[in-house]
């Protein structure tokens, strides 16, 4: 069957959601396509249907959580400028696309194929095989010299992480948006930033959504606070997994583990490994290959391309692919990769081209043009960023650990235990001024920031419990 476009999709939800007056739950509508059509669609894809649908006043909803529906709107007439705004939405979505090669034009046609026009493919490990860093090349050396000109920034020399942590806030909310985005999540940017640097969980979403936002937050945090010691190894991948699948997936003992099943994709005829001790063979040969590459850019896309093909876990390969890309652009100092404003479908299909023909050319234009747009935003920003307090990057350590000290204690955030604490924590001489950043760190702590002080969720709780019953 030849694939609907997105007026026509948006159109038979609605058609669905109009048949259920008193309202209808995402499963159901995901149950009935599946019925009408002869397979269900993507979760996250049609959270991004429905929340069009809305935007375009033409559902609305009630409840929240596991309990929220979806209704047709009030009145069986559709006003004008409503299907006016639905009609450009499908048209303007149809038309964002990235500036694409010759080659990557002809993978995005064929691609576009329908399902049953494409023959089925199973991984084939001679990719991965017949890569040899530092003489296979993704990225041509004269695109890699570009990459370098527009990644440079001005903390090259300083220890690894630094450029990281002096945008660290702007990086926290932009990455965890737009790769969480790419995932069919359909928090805006406004609402990733009260959620991040509030602890404001926005409202009408669905909890998977605020969860998986707020694992991206935990994994870049991880990564950027332990930049001197992540690297292409098997415990910054499985932890980088672990974080960002938390509560997540089906199998809770899943998250951080190789996968020991077979998995399916939905919308490809590529079908990955199923042999787990194949997996684990090919998931090896990849990270020492890329530990091996000597080009930051080359070692990045060389993990966008490679790991998701591989898929070593049963979900979260991507978004494992997209945040560890930024590893080694973290501990050169280079600016990172956000992937603010990439078209979902230009994504998508750039990695189906890696899974169905083995070819990269449309995943780059991807990867590069997506990197030239993070360079704008964050040059741009660094030109207009208030120095950093030497004093926060001097105690920052210290910070950590003094926070801790208080929080996995249960003790109140009192001027006399904070002074306490400050002294086994700062010189003399800035005990005053280390005193006034332990306050404000404990007075700003929430669920969503417990990650930056290394605590668990667990910890952060109970200091709660203790407050509320002193």
């Amino acid at each position: 069957m030849p694939r609907a476009t997105l007026n026509e999709e948006l159109k038979l939800i609605e058609s669905i959601i109009s048949a259920h007056p008193s309202g209808i739950g995402i499963a159901a509508i995901e149950a009935e396509i599946g019925r009408r059509r002869g397979d269900k669609p993507n979760r996250r894809t049609l959270q991004r249907r429905l929340q069009k649908l809305i935007d375009a006043q033409r559902v609305s909803t009630e409840g929240e959580s596991i309990a929220l529906v979806y209704k047709r709107m009030s009145g069986s007439v559709v006003s004008a400028s409503a299907s006016m705004t639905l009609t450009t939405t499908a048209t303007a979505e149809s038309e964002l696309y990235v500036p694409v090669s010759p080659a990557g034009a002809a993978i995005r046609d064929q691609v576009r194929r329908p399902l049953m026009h494409r023959r089925p493919v199973g991984y084939q490990r001679e990719l991965l095989q017949n890569y040899q860093p530092g003489a296979t090349f993704y990225l041509p050396e004269s695109l890699r010299r570009q990459l370098h000109e527009m990644g440079r920034t001005s903390a090259n020399e300083r220890p690894a992480g630094t450029y990281a942590r002096d945008i660290l806030g702007r990086l926290l909310v932009d990455l965890s948006w737009a790769s969480s985005k790419l995932e069919g999540n359909t928090y805006s940017r406004l609402d990733t930033l009260n959620l991040i640097e509030l602890g404001q969980v926005a409202k009408g979403k669905d909890a998977i959504e605020t969860q998986m936002i707020l694992n991206h937050k935990a994994a870049i945090e991880m990564l950027i606070e332990n930049a001197d010691e992540v690297g292409f190894d098997t415990f910054t991948f499985k932890n980088l997994h672990a974080v960002l699948s938390q509560d997540l997936i089906h199998d809770p003992q899943a998250s951080g583990r190789l996968r020991r099943r077979p998995v399916d994709i939905s919308g490809t005829v590529f079908h990955p490994l199923a042999l787990p001790q194949v997996i684990e063979d090919c998931f090896m040969q990849l990270l020492d290959k890329a530990a091996a590459i000597p080009d930051p850019f080359e070692q990045a896309f060389f993990l966008m391309v490679q790991l998701p093909y591989l898929q070593p876990f049963e979900d979260v390969n991507k978004r494992v692919s997209r945040i560890g890309a930024n590893i080694p652009l973290f501990k050169h100092n280079l600016c990172p990769l956000s992937f603010i404003d990439v078209p979902e479908h230009a994504y998508i299909e750039g990695t189906l081209g890696v899974y169905e023909l083995k070819q990269i050319e449309l995943l780059r234009d991807v990867f590069v043009w997506a990197y030239e747009r993070s360079c704008q935003r964050y040059l741009a920003i660094a030109q207009t960023m208030v120095e950093p307090d030497p004093l926060k990057i001097k105690y920052r350590e210290a910070l950590i650990q003094a926070v801790q000290t208080v929080v996995k204690g249960l003790r109140q955030p009192s001027p006399a235990v904070i002074a306490e604490v400050a002294q086994d924590h700062a010189a003399e001489a800035d005990q005053a001024a280390f005193r006034e950043l332990l306050a404000a760190a404990l007075q700003q702590l929430h669920e969503g920031s417990i990650a930056r002080y290394r605590l668990r969720r667990s910890e952060y709780n109970a200091w709660q419990h203790a407050q509320d019953q002193a």
